[in-house]
């Protein structure tokens, strides 16, 4: 019977799917040839940091798993926080999701967190055995803090015998924000992400993880360029007829996404006056926001919501948006798509496949890990092709069923 693997998932934020193709990448242009890639990765909408970091490790579309926006609020109290708060607040988290690090544990693995969006709280009054979790100021940039980083993941994976770690970089995310995905910023910080890329991999051999380590590379979401100086920008305090005096609540002013709720009895006046303000901004009650994004049917979504075309952002009260580059946008746009790399004693070398959709990796990282999956949108069969005869370990339980099968064959034999 096949031992057990361990597993390393590290995302590297805002990866579009073909920053590699402008910048040489050997380390990563190396996971290719030694392991498996896919063209590009669908994320699931909407495009943003933690609702596609939580679709990774539950296997489900936001509208399911319910991390529905980066920021948390509360439509009664009217509190809107800010990303970097957000990750620390349980219920924002734990709203009936379990995520794979419990799942894991529950069937008698370890598991770590090392700043994962969602790894630092406690899901139905469980905490992962190791987490980590940066600072308000973080410095996303520090190159030796990255290294320092990943040698305390290698520790966990070793002396503290962790089956599975999730390790998170915010680059080039915010590279991409500030200066654009065509900078030269931009082509630089994928130059030194390819360069963790490597320490990540000699790190690995280095500490004997080798033939019993399975790395994936991943990411959340694409980046585009935003159209700031076009003369057609979305500027809600602009639009004929619209008033903020008819709204309840409002999140706007973070990218392309909007959500509102009107005041009592206006809800049909303020969506008769958005619908059709601006060419590009698309406003949906939300029972008739498209099905295919699998995103309104949840009940922290406002009975109004929006996106915008890509490259337009939304400007609520003010136009006060400063980025050059920017992601929530719909996941169909190639902007908005990712990469997936894997490479490890599991995997297949030197193949790349089609693009996927990440609903389906926790599926296979179950596989991976040999554990009874949670319910979830993914199939278990999808990314299957991409493991070595054999690789998909059985899940634990059933495991040992067979064992004890296998003993009592055993047993009959000798007395026979």
């Amino acid at each position: 019977m096949k031992a057990p693997s361990k597993l390393l998932l590290v995302s590297f934020d805002g990866f579009h799917w073909d920053y590699d193709q402008d910048v040489d990448t050997p380390n990563l242009d190396a996971t290719v040839q030694d392991g498996v890639k896919a063209r590009y990765m669908t994320p699931a909408f909407v495009t943003l940091t933690s609702p596609c970091h939580f679709t990774l490790v539950t296997g489900k579309y936001v509208e399911n798993h319910g991390v529905v926006h980066n920021m948390f609020y509360n439509v009664s109290t009217k509190v809107k926080l800010p990303y970097y708060t957000t990750p620390g607040i349980q219920s924002w988290w734990d709203n009936g999701s379990v995520p794979i690090w419990m799942t894991a544990q529950r069937q008698g693995l370890k598991t770590g967190s090392f700043f994962y969006p969602g790894g630092n709280v406690t899901y139905q009054g469980e905490a992962m055995t190791l987490s980590q979790k940066e600072g308000i100021a973080h410095n996303y940039k520090d190159e030796q803090e990255w290294r320092a980083n990943v040698d305390t993941v290698m520790k966990w994976l070793t002396e503290d015998d962790l089956a599975l770690v999730t390790l998170y970089f915010g680059e080039p995310d915010s590279t991409g924000h500030r200066y654009g995905p065509e900078s030269p910023e931009r082509r630089e910080m994928v130059k030194q992400v390819d360069r963790i890329v490597g320490y990540l991999r000699d790190s690995i051999e280095h500490h004997n993880l080798t033939g019993c380590l399975n790395l994936i590379v991943t990411s959340d979401h694409g980046m585009t360029t935003v159209h700031k100086t076009a003369s057609d920008l979305v500027e809600f305090h602009k639009f004929p007829n619209s008033s903020f005096g008819n709204i309840e609540f409002e999140l706007l002013d973070y990218g392309p996404n909007g959500m509102l709720i009107p005041k009592e009895g206006l809800l049909e006046k303020v969506y008769r006056v958005l619908k059709d303000a601006h060419p590009r901004l698309h406003v949906y009650r939300k029972e008739g926001f498209p099905e295919a994004f699998h995103y309104a049917g949840n009940p922290r979504i406002t009975p109004l919501l929006m996106y915008s075309d890509l490259g337009y952002v939304i400007h609520g009260k003010f136009s006060v948006q400063f980025n050059q580059g920017e992601h929530g946008f719909d996941h169909r746009d190639m902007d908005m798509k990712t990469i997936f790399r894997a490479v490890g004693p599991s995997f297949k070398a030197g193949l790349e496949v089609e693009p996927l959709e990440s609903i389906h990796v926790y599926e296979l990282l179950c596989q991976l890990l040999g554990i009874v999956p949670e319910a979830n949108d993914g199939h278990p069969n999808t990314l299957r092709p991409m493991l070595q005869s054999g690789s998909a370990l059985l899940p634990r339980k059933q495991l040992h069923s067979v064992t004890a099968l296998l003993g009592a064959l055993i047993l009959l034999v000798k007395v026979a």
